[in-house]
């Protein structure tokens, strides 16, 4: 794992609700965020959004299981993602896998994360997460 990933990674996993300005630490003024639910852009606007994801679910934590650097300045990283929220999956824990595309030049400035909507949320939506299991498991 590179230096530069290990580093992002280690501080990352380190955030909490109460210690969210260590994104500018990790990211750029002119950061663009993008995952399959959202498109961000600017510095402000990612520490709002991580302040509301935060503020919003109990429990997270990230754990990063590899990372792979593909060229001086940008590379992936594997995580699972651990998390509650009481309106989801009667409160119970949810994880989720993913993998971020990281560009950087001292810090990240473009960040795109890769996981599924559906085990994300969808799944865990009374009604809905029945009919969404039911059609993954007819299409597998």
């Amino acid at each position: 794992m590179s230096a530069f990933l290990q580093q992002f990674a280690e501080r990352f996993a380190r955030l909490e609700a109460d210690h969210l300005d260590g994104l500018r630490n990790l990211y750029s003024d002119d950061i663009v965020f993008r995952d399959p639910l959202h498109q961000i852009h600017g510095l402000p606007a990612l520490q709002a959004y991580f302040a509301q994801l935060y503020a919003n679910v109990q429990d997270i934590h990230y754990t990063f299981s590899g990372a792979d650097e593909v060229q001086p300045g940008q590379g992936y990283l594997r995580w699972t993602l651990q998390f509650r929220h009481p309106r989801l999956a009667a409160g119970r824990q949810i994880d989720l896998q993913g993998c971020s595309h990281l560009q950087w030049r001292d810090r990240v400035y473009r960040h795109q994360d890769y996981f599924d909507a559906g085990a994300l949320l969808y799944e865990h939506i009374p009604l809905m997460g029945g009919a969404i299991r039911w059609l993954k498991g007819r299409l597998a």
